[in-house]
């Protein structure tokens, strides 16, 4: 088996996550997260859609995570974001730290909006 080192030249990775916590660039953000390329900081929730809506000429779509488990994304939160030309693609937080990290290292254009395990 082959192994690549990965790189991460736009963005800063997902270090870490844990029981209402991730870690990102060595910094610890309690509760739900959004993270793209130019940063990461704390989220309010589903209500706090504009917080994504400005960064739409910056990402193509999201990877919303959901908590522990894969759940539906609210209805208006989902349609405000396509209205914009924003992908919503739900998946456990877990996961989407994962899939972040892999696509940040392709250089995709896209945040996570991760709410707290």
């Amino acid at each position: 088996m082959q192994l690549s080192e990965v790189f991460y030249s736009e963005a800063q990775p997902i270090e870490g996550y844990g029981p209402g916590f991730f870690r990102i660039g060595g910094q610890v953000i309690e509760g739900s997260a959004i993270i793209h390329a130019e940063g990461a900081r704390s989220w309010a929730g589903y209500g706090d859609v504009e917080a994504i809506l400005g960064m739409k000429d910056k990402i193509d779509f999201i990877l919303m995570g959901t908590g522990e488990t894969m759940a539906p994304v609210e209805a208006a939160f989902r349609e405000a974001l396509e209205e914009a030309g924003i992908g919503v693609e739900p998946m456990a937080s877990p996961t989407a730290c994962r899939t972040y990290n892999v696509l940040v290292s392709e250089g995709r254009r896209v945040a996570a909006v991760l709410l707290a395990v």
